[in-house]
């Protein structure tokens, strides 16, 4: 399944990610919107959610993300909905790990 995002902060840090891998953190933005996938391994096999993905929160609810390969890049965000399938563009559209 498809988490939908709404980016509320990000750490500077982000932008400046110049490690050719690590290069997709440079395209978040405050405000804009994120897709964020659910898929095998890191779905719970018990609960077949992935954790973090803001199961019950909607609304006001602020959650933290931290992204993998730089724990500098960090931020908050808020829950739009949940969906079958993503339709971000490639470039807002990310796994949960």
């Amino acid at each position: 399944y498809c988490v939908e995002f709404r980016t509320e902060w990000l750490s500077q840090r982000c932008a400046r990610e110049g490690r050719p891998h690590a290069r997709w953190m440079r395209y978040l933005r405050q405000g804009h919107t994120v897709c964020v996938a659910c898929q095998p391994p890191a779905m719970r096999a018990a609960t077949r959610r992935c954790a973090g993905d803001g199961h019950g929160a909607l609304g006001d609810k602020i959650l933290h993300w931290e992204a993998i390969g730089n724990s500098q890049c960090q931020g908050t965000w808020k829950k739009i909905r949940q969906l079958e399938h993503c339709s971000c563009p490639l470039v807002h559209s990310f796994i949960f790990t």
